[in-house]
């Protein structure tokens, strides 16, 4: 299941989530172009993610610029941020 958040055309910047079926487990980051992100996941070449390959694109936020994209990135990485990525695929 995958879900995008509405976005506007002056953001560029995105958070975005990946799911490993092999670790079970959540990846969140950030990038200006999140389907070449997606391909460094997937190719091996990203050390934190590179043992749960193949990586799926589960969710995608648009954010007005670099800064916006990492606070939202860094709020999806804590507690409450994790318990509202829960909520949003338990629906």
């Amino acid at each position: 299941m995958y879900y995008k958040q509405a976005e506007s055309t002056f953001m560029e910047w995105k958070v975005y989530i990946l799911f490993s079926k092999k670790l079970s487990r959540t990846y969140t980051g950030c990038s200006s172009d999140v389907s070449v992100r997606l391909k460094r996941h997937n190719s091996g070449n990203v050390h934190a993610t590179r043992y749960g390959i193949p990586w799926e694109l589960i969710y995608e936020e648009a954010a007005e610029d670099c800064t916006a994209a990492r606070k939202r990135e860094r709020y999806f990485k804590n507690a409450s941020g994790r318990k509202k990525i829960s909520e949003i695929f338990k629906s």
